[in-house]
């Protein structure tokens, strides 16, 4: 049996090998290539293929909203990711995608082909090493954010998360709808609490435990 692929990159050195490689197989057919994930989604409209490599510098930026467009319009296509780095953060959202694959660009080229096979045939691949270590981060971040739930009120939590965003007090008065000197009062407090000298060590000890900023990060879908 064929297997339909389309291949999309926005690194054209990436595709020249890709495609190199995939078109040494027999059982693989390349049916288009992609530098840009809106031209991916229509391509995978319009091709329906079996399995798309989905390979972006940075995942979260359009590629993971990619995943959720095809699973939206309910295209039967199965996605693998390939990317540079395999960040916790990713790999959770690609998992719970449904993404079916997701592989280091230094992987030998011929577990390239494997993963294909094996995504089509409906099993899933996932980089050992990167899942391993994703997951010990995600574990200690979630140990980290238990920490700092039984120090912290949610106010100061979520004054914290708006520290880590960069916003200054007055910003985060304006926000909450509270005075620049209750601001100061809560950010005294926390100092205290977490036995902290300002600004810059409280903004490490809260990204090391796993804390986000205030705002979601944007990821468009198209």
């Amino acid at each position: 049996m064929t297997i339909n692929l389309v291949l999309a990159s926005d690194q054209p050195i990436v595709l020249d090998g890709l495609e190199s490689r995939f078109r040494q197989e027999p059982d693989i057919n390349v049916v288009a290539r992609c530098a840009r994930v809106e031209e991916t989604l229509q391509v995978v409209r319009e091709h329906r293929p079996d399995v798309l490599i989905l390979g972006l510098q940075n995942p979260r930026k359009g590629g993971l909203g990619l995943v959720r467009q095809i699973n939206d319009e309910k295209l039967l296509t199965r996605v693998i990711l390939l990317t540079t780095t395999l960040d916790e953060d990713t790999l959770l959202e690609a998992v719970r995608l449904g993404v079916s694959g997701m592989v280091l660009k230094e992987m030998a080229p011929h577990l390239f082909v494997q993963c294909v096979r094996k995504v089509h045939a409906g099993e899933q691949w996932l980089e050992r090493g990167s899942f391993r270590r994703a997951l010990e981060g995600l574990l200690q971040r979630e140990a980290g954010a238990r920490e700092v739930a039984g120090i912290l009120t949610p106010r100061e939590i979520e004054i914290v998360r708006m520290v880590i965003d960069a916003l200054h007090n007055k910003e985060i008065a304006e926000k909450l709808f509270i005075s620049e000197g209750t601001v100061k009062g809560h950010l005294h407090h926390i100092y205290e609490k977490l036995r902290l000298n300002g600004r810059e060590e409280l903004i490490r000890y809260a990204r090391a435990r796993g804390l986000t900023p205030s705002r979601p990060e944007g990821d468009p879908a198209s």
